[in-house]
C-alpha cells in the first residue's frame, strides 16, 4: 500500500495542470476509491480535493512570483474564469493573485511522500470472523460524505424509522452481531468541487428472503472479516478507531481490504459508548 501511495502522488504531480478525476488515480493504482480516500484523510488529516487544490495553487503562487500572468496561471491550473481562480487563490493566500508577485509572498504546500514511522507501541484490538452469505435489511438514503462530527444526515434518516419497521427489523434479525448497524457504500465524489455523497443504511444483518416494510436489501458474499471494538467518547472514539484501521492495520497486517465499506454499531452509555466496527478482509498475496 505504501508503493501505491506514492505511485498516485506521482500520478497527481504528473497531472497538477490537466482536468482529472479522483477516480483516475484510484484506477491506475488499483485501489477502490474509498478505501483509498479513508487511508488518505486517515493518514494526512485532509481530504484528497484539498492536496490537490493546494498543489495546484502553490505551483500557481510560484509562477506568480516569477512573473506569469495571473490570466495564464489560471487556465494552466485547470480553472474556467478568472474569476473562480481569484476568490479561490485569495481564500487560500490572503491575497489577490495579482497582489502576490507586489508582495513577494508566496504560500508552499509541499509534495507529500509516505515513508514507514514506527510508533509508540498502543495496542489495536481486533478479531477475525468468518461469516456466510447474508442481506443487510433497513432504511437507506444518499448522505454527503463526512469525516468528522455527526452526520445530521444520519440522524434524520435514523428518526424516519416507524414501529413498523423496528418490529421488521427485529423480526429479520438472526445473525452476529445481533445490532442494529450502520453501513456505507457506492461512494461518489465530485474531485473539483469538495462534494460527494454515499449511500448510507441503518438496518440489520438477515438470512431471511422475505423482507417486508419498504424495507432496503444489500447482499453481501460469504466473507472474511477483521471486527475492531472501541470504547470512549462517542463518535470521536468509533472515528479515530476507523481512521487508525485505515492508516496503520491495513498498511501492516496480514490483510487487505476485500470490498470498499465496512459496517458497524453502538451502544451508548452516557457519553461513552462502546462500538464494533466490521471491515471485510482477505489474506495479502
Amino acid at each position: 500500500m505504501l508503493k501505491k501511495l506514492n505511485q498516485a502522488m506521482e500520478f497527481i504531480e504528473t497531472h497538477l495542470k490537466d482536468d482529472f478525476l479522483l477516480e483516475e488515480i484510484t484506477k491506475q493504482i488499483n485501489v477502490p476509491d474509498h478505501h483509498f480516500r479513508k487511508i488518505f484523510f486517515a493518514l494526512t488529516n485532509m481530504t484528497l480535493n484539498e492536496y490537490v487544490k493546494n498543489r495546484r495553487l502553490s505551483e500557481a503562487n510560484k509562477e506568480l512570483l516569477q512573473g506569469a500572468q495571473v490570466t495564464d496561471v489560471a487556465y494552466k491550473y485547470g480553472y474556467q474564469s478568472m474569476d473562480g481562480f481569484t476568490r479561490a487563490f485569495k481564500k487560500w493566500s490572503g491575497v489577490l493573485p495579482s497582489q502576490a508577485a507586489k508582495l513577494g509572498q508566496c504560500i508552499s504546500c509541499q509534495r507529500l511522500q509516505f515513508v514507514v514511522t514506527v510508533k509508540g507501541g498502543s495496542l489495536m484490538e481486533y478479531r477475525i470472523v468468518e461469516k456466510p452469505a447474508f442481506f443487510f435489511a433497513g432504511v437507506s438514503k444518499r448522505v454527503p460524505m463526512q469525516f468528522e462530527g455527526v452526520n445530521q444526515e444520519i440522524v434524520k434518516l435514523a428518526q424516519s424509522i416507524t414501529p413498523e419497521q423496528r418490529e421488521e427489523m427485529h423480526r429479520l434479525q438472526n445473525m452476529e452481531p445481533r445490532e442494529v448497524v450502520n453501513v456505507s457504500y457506492e461512494s461518489d465524489t465530485n474531485f473539483l468541487e469538495e462534494a460527494g455523497e454515499l449511500t448510507h443504511m441503518i438496518g440489520v444483518l438477515t438470512t431471511e428472503t422475505n423482507i417486508g416494510c419498504g424495507l432496503d436489501t444489500r447482499m453481501v458474499e460469504a466473507r472474511t472479516w477483521a471486527v475492531f471494538p472501541n470504547k470512549g467518547p462517542f463518535p470521536k472514539v468509533l472515528q479515530d478507531t476507523m481512521a487508525r484501521i485505515y492508516s496503520e492495520w491495513l498498511l501492516t497486517s496480514d490483510y487487505e481490504l476485500a470490498e470498499p465499506f465496512s459496517f458497524s454499531f453502538t451502544k451508548m452509555d452516557g457519553e461513552n459508548a462502546y462500538s464494533e466496527i466490521w471491515v471485510p478482509v482477505v489474506k495479502k498475496p
